[in-house]
């Protein structure tokens, strides 16, 4: 078969990267289609992933609306040279519209609640929608659910092992305990009228990391270019090596829920900023005790006091382990879910 998965943030690259190896070796044909965006291209290149590129990420709303028609025809150019069998993504419009242009089935592997104007675009034309059990809502007949978080397809210990000689690349060491501050584009759909920190300007946001630096050394990574003052504050490391840095850190602090849930998945405590909240988050604080979820700054400042403990590592790997032993290997899942789908059934 040929299935042609589609992504647009670095984020989907690591969730379908294994589920891709899976269905190679299985001798099926496999290819990414991307959207332009630094990380995600350069992560393709760098896991020699097969892929071909139809648009770039747009910087607003307004810019997104307008280039949807533009990328969903280079998509739709680009799957009649492929002939997929099947379309994957984690709830792409342009995927869900080339699919119902192509007769061709669509699955979606997503798990944000907040991407409802998303959905709403995306669903008609798509076959099934995957989310983790833990999701908090219900998006229709075509919703089906699995026990794990997306970031258990690659970080569970079966398929991830931090590599050490990553921290000697980006300047840092285990013997010094680092702390990553996380810092969000807010350019997203699903984004709109949310908000995290807050910091009034550069010195607010260098006052809240000199009091992360009670914990140890800060580390600011962003979507795009950190401005001054925290610019300092970054160091130079190439995208696959972030989840190495990222297994060895004492806490991981942002507004970015993707990093939260992998901080969770390997052990590492994480305080989530934002006004708006996510199921599998929710999960892993209520039911595992991995992170916080706090709405801004000052929450976040109550929260660091929470992981100021001598035994802090030990004990959040003891609540990954119990997490790990809870939950359904997701790559397995995903791969299965997509090899047995009736390739004669298809949303019109």
């Amino acid at each position: 078969m040929r299935y042609l998965f589609v992504m647009g943030h670095p984020a989907h690259v690591h969730l379908f990267k294994n589920v891709m190896n899976l269905l190679t070796e299985s001798g099926h044909q496999v290819l990414a289609a991307a959207v332009k965006r630094e990380v995600t291209t350069d992560l393709l290149k760098v896991l020699d992933i097969q892929h071909a590129v139809f648009g770039n990420i747009q910087p607003t709303l307004l810019a997104k609306a307008i280039g949807t028609i533009p990328k969903e025809i280079a998509l739709l150019r680009l799957a009649r040279q492929f002939r997929p069998d099947l379309l994957v993504s984690t709830g792409s419009p342009y995927a869900a519209h080339v699919s119902a242009i192509l007769a061709k089935p669509h699955l979606a592997f997503g798990d944000t609640e907040r991407a409802a104007l998303t959905a709403r675009i995306t669903i008609p034309f798509t076959d099934a929608v995957y989310t983790p059990d833990c999701y908090q809502g219900y998006l229709g007949p075509k919703h089906r659910k699995y026990n794990g978080y997306k970031e258990l397809a690659y970080l569970h210990p079966k398929y991830f092992r931090p590599n050490r000689g990553s921290l000697d690349a980006a300047g840092l060491s285990e013997t010094e305990p680092y702390l990553i501050l996380r810092l969000a584009s807010w350019d997203a759909s699903h984004d709109l009228g949310e908000s995290g920190f807050s910091f009034e300007d550069g010195q607010d946001a260098l006052t809240f990391v000199r009091q992360m630096e009670r914990l140890g050394r800060v580390v600011v990574t962003a979507d795009s270019a950190v401005r001054p003052p925290l610019d300092e504050y970054t160091v130079r490391l190439s995208p696959e090596r972030m989840h190495d840095v990222l297994a060895f850190a004492t806490a991981y602090v942002g507004e970015g829920a993707t990093m939260a849930a992998e901080a969770g998945v390997l052990g590492v405590p994480w305080i989530f900023v934002s006004s708006t909240g996510r199921g599998f988050l929710t999960d892993q604080q209520s039911r595992y005790g991995l992170g916080y979820w706090v709405r801004d700054r000052h929450g976040a400042e109550d929260a660091l006091s929470h992981l100021a403990l001598p035994n802090l590592r030990s004990e959040w790997q003891q609540r990954k382990e119990r997490m790990l032993s809870e939950k359904e290997d997701v790559v397995s899942f995903i791969t299965r879910e997509i090899e047995k789908w009736p390739l004669g059934s298809v949303t019109g």
